[in-house]
């Protein structure tokens, strides 16, 4: 059988480990590891920009290339083909699990041959870019994720594969000479330092690149279980997100089929897409945010939430729920049920908010996302105002132990989207989550 476990927020939702809480889609695919034993856990899209976190005991592990499944020592991890590839973080986050002590690391993970290279030179590139905007910044994590799929839909790039060919140095040569032309000196970058770097890793990479294509084929044929680990937001896509304040991949269950070559029609289970969102909206960089708060609220969701970015040490923007996102991103995604999480956040709220619909500068009331963004600046969130249950729900286990007000909530999430709330968080710890 098949889970995708895929995100559905409004932007960025990354999952923080030193620095604040830590619930997400980390915990959520650490619940179903621990759970459900999978024999396969991958990543299907998207680079090292992602960032989830696991607490197990006393531990703490943060992925941002690697899937979360290494953290269950039976389970086997694929990078798939729609990934870019950093080389320098994968060794770096597996060197760092293997100090943890997570057994057999370097045995239980594989990566697609068919990846495109996330270089230094995309990083630099992504920069200079990133300046270059000015005020219209995106907020990329100028890790480079961006030009690499540029250059890749360009079919410039670089694959895992060619750092085995005999003309992968000129092509790389190639690459940073067409991004010299076009920025001149303003672009840091050593094209020779790079090429060695991969002369020197040839060999250490070798054992862990697999025809990833086969690799799946062969593990649906035998029915092995998969769990698939989302990257980023539905509002993040290329395609559907908030463009262009986007990432440059597809946070979509049609990225993760593209990305792993899985088959539709083993996508059966009533569990099988797990959409994860928070009990309230965060972004971090830049782009329309309707249910913004910039006050008070805004400050306490940050601090009660520890709204953090893992990837970019970044605040993350907060404010209210909105279901009209969550409508969108649903009606791309399909979701079969939800993991609602950090309910615990709103504990101490009076008033809780919830954004129904939209209103636009004509007064007419709309409840499907625009893809207008400058449409979408001039309308104002039409909200839903819940008495706040003013208890604790940090660490409760079950649906009974909620205060009424917090299941009404949950309720009204239901009911508006049509999916049913299967998890619910309801702390940082992984047991602190109420399972339906």
């Amino acid at each position: 059988m098949l889970y995708l476990a895929l995100l559905s927020m409004l932007a960025q939702y990354r999952h923080q480990a030193w620095r604040g809480r830590d619930e997400g889609k980390g915990k959520l695919t650490d619940n179903l590891l621990a759970t459900n034993s999978f024999d396969i856990c991958a990543r299907a899209a998207g680079g090292h920009n992602a960032g989830h976190s696991i607490h197990t005991g006393t531990q703490k592990f943060s992925f941002h290339l690697l899937p979360s499944g290494l953290v269950s020592p039976s389970t086997d991890n694929l990078i798939g083909s729609g990934v870019v590839f950093n080389v320098d973080a994968f060794f770096e986050e597996l060197a760092d699990l293997d100090a943890k002590g997570v057994p057999d690391v370097h045995k239980r993970i594989h990566v697609s041959s068919r990846c495109h290279l996330n270089l230094t030179l995309h990083a630099a590139v992504d920069g200079l870019s990133e300046q270059a905007l000015g005020k219209s910044q995106i907020g990329t994590t100028k890790r480079g994720i961006g030009p690499s799929y540029s250059t890749k839909a360009a079919r410039d790039g670089l694959r895992v594969g060619d750092i085995y060919h005999d003309d992968f140095a000129t092509k790389l040569r190639t690459l940073a000479d067409a991004y010299r032309a076009r920025y001149g000196e303003l672009l840091v970058y050593d094209v020779e330092k790079e090429i060695q770097k991969f002369v020197d890793i040839r060999e250490k990479l070798q054992p862990y690149i697999v025809d990833a294509v086969e690799y799946m084929k062969v593990a649906q044929e035998q029915k092995r279980s998969i769990l698939i680990e989302g990257s980023q937001a539905l509002m993040l896509d290329l395609d559907y997100g908030s463009y262009p304040f986007v990432t440059s991949s597809n946070c979509s269950v049609g990225g993760c089929i593209q990305g792993l070559a899985l088959s539709p029609f083993n996508i059966k289970h009533h569990r099988s897409i797990i959409g994860v969102v928070k009990a309230y909206t965060t972004r971090v960089g830049g782009g329309p945010f309707p249910t913004e708060q910039h006050g008070d609220v805004g400050t306490k969701l940050q601090d009660i939430g520890g709204e953090i970015g893992v990837s970019t040490g970044r605040r993350r923007r907060c404010g209210w729920l909105d279901l009209v996102v969550l409508k969108h991103s649903a009606a791309v995604n399909y979701y079969t049920i939800l993991n609602l999480t950090k309910l615990d956040v709103l504990d101490t709220f009076p008033i809780i908010r919830v954004a129904v619909a939209y209103i636009t500068p004509d007064g007419e009331r709309i409840t499907s996302f625009p893809a207008d963004l400058t449409f979408l600046e001039k309308c104002t969130p039409e909200y839903i105002d819940f008495e706040g249950w003013q208890s604790s729900t940090q660490g409760l286990r079950t649906w009974s132990d909620l205060p009424t007000q917090a299941q009404k909530y949950i309720q009204l999430i239901e009911s508006e989207l049509g999916i049913k709330v299967g998890y619910i968080g309801t702390g940082k710890d992984r047991e602190d989550m109420i399972i339906l």
